[in-house]
């Protein structure tokens, strides 16, 4: 199966955004492509879909997938899924969530999977995103920013990949803070200190569109290369 895995150096960084738009661009190009969403927190609960994150995924793939498969744990509790099901009384079946990405594997061709927010955040006591991560033996795509701080979250981010041998295709830099470190300096520092490619750096923009922010990945990424 070839799947592509979408975590972050931070929380709100862009996953969403940069998961659809890459959901887009493959689904334009004719590739069946299944989302998926294991774990969602903090969130109002909305009819069928549970939050606008799933929703979006889902309309950029165009798949009518069930809910439940998409996105097998929500809590509207603003916290790790850890802390969340704890403070809820709720248990979270790894194997069911691992059975869910198995079923939507059968029927895509390509399986794009959005983490929550960084590669350490606790599913279990002793169970986080970078050990569902290995579990779905998929190859992973690190979002980062460039905000001030962001050097330090991604070389700690990129280091705990290369020591866990989690296969890394490369980072993204989703500048949505104008006023962060200019977008050069920081793309040659990552690179130095990563050993990892820039895949692309994606502008500010002050009126965001789906279609236009995935136009703007797939003319700046090769995206069947990170699917290899």
């Amino acid at each position: 199966m070839k799947s592509l895995f979408v975590t972050g150096t931070d929380t709100d960084i862009g996953k969403t955004c940069i998961s659809a738009g890459i959901a887009l661009a493959l689904k334009k190009s004719g590739v069946n492509v299944g989302v998926m969403k294991p774990f969602m927190c903090g969130t109002k609960q909305k009819t069928d879909f549970l939050y606008d994150d799933v929703t979006m995924l889902t309309n950029a793939a165009s798949v009518i997938d069930p809910s439940e498969l998409i996105n097998p744990f929500f809590s509207p509790i603003s916290a790790s899924p850890y802390t969340a099901a704890k403070n809820s009384g709720t248990k979270i079946n790894i194997k069911h969530v691992l059975d869910s990405y198995e079923k939507l594997s059968e029927v895509h061709d390509v399986m794009l999977v959005e983490g929550i927010g960084g590669i350490m955040t606790p599913i279990l006591k002793d169970f986080s995103v970078i050990d569902l991560i290995k579990e779905l033996h998929t190859n992973t795509l690190i979002v980062t920013s460039s905000k001030i701080g962001t050097v330090n979250h991604t070389v700690m981010t990129c280091k705990l990949c290369k020591n866990l041998e989690i296969p890394v295709k490369g980072l993204i830099i989703n500048n949505f803070d104008s006023e962060g470190y200019p977008i050069p300096q920081l793309e040659n520092d990552l690179i130095d200190l990563t050993d990892l490619p820039i895949l692309c750096s994606l502008p500010h923009v002050n009126n965001f569109s789906l279609d236009d922010f995935s136009q703007m990945i797939s003319d700046r990424i090769d995206l069947s290369s990170l699917f290899t």
